[in-house]
């Protein structure tokens, strides 16, 4: 499993995790996408815009290999902003690759792209 260097663990503050420490034996928790209901909580928003300004930061338009990234955290924004980018797409390997897709993730999380350094 790759580890993403430099990428934020959690969400300062809070308990809203972005990697995972160690890979699962049992293997990798699949990726699924997650519906985002409008009544969401307010800290529920602010740690999937800090994921995407932190995802955007790091990876850019470049693909990224999934990693040590936290599964629960990347199937919010998994199938809408963050796609598979290899064909069979496997969403229960770490290697598998995903590419952020841009024009999705402006339209969503504006905020992300004026100062992603701020959040990573």
């Amino acid at each position: 499993m790759l580890k993403h260097r430099g990428f934020p663990g959690r969400l300062p503050g809070t308990d809203f995790q972005f990697t995972i420490r160690r890979a699962n034996p049992d293997g990798a928790t699949p990726l699924i996408k997650r519906e985002r209901y409008r009544d969401r909580r307010p800290p529920d928003k602010r740690a999937d815009l800090a994921f995407m300004a932190s995802l955007w930061a790091h990876f850019g338009t470049e693909p990224f290999e999934r990693g040590n990234l936290d599964a629960g955290r990347l199937s919010w924004l998994f199938g809408r902003e963050v796609l598979p980018y290899d064909s069979p797409f496997d969403p229960v390997s770490y290697e598998s690759l995903l590419i952020i897709d841009e024009k999705a993730a402006r339209l969503s999380f504006p905020e992300a792209f004026d100062s992603p350094e701020e959040w990573a």
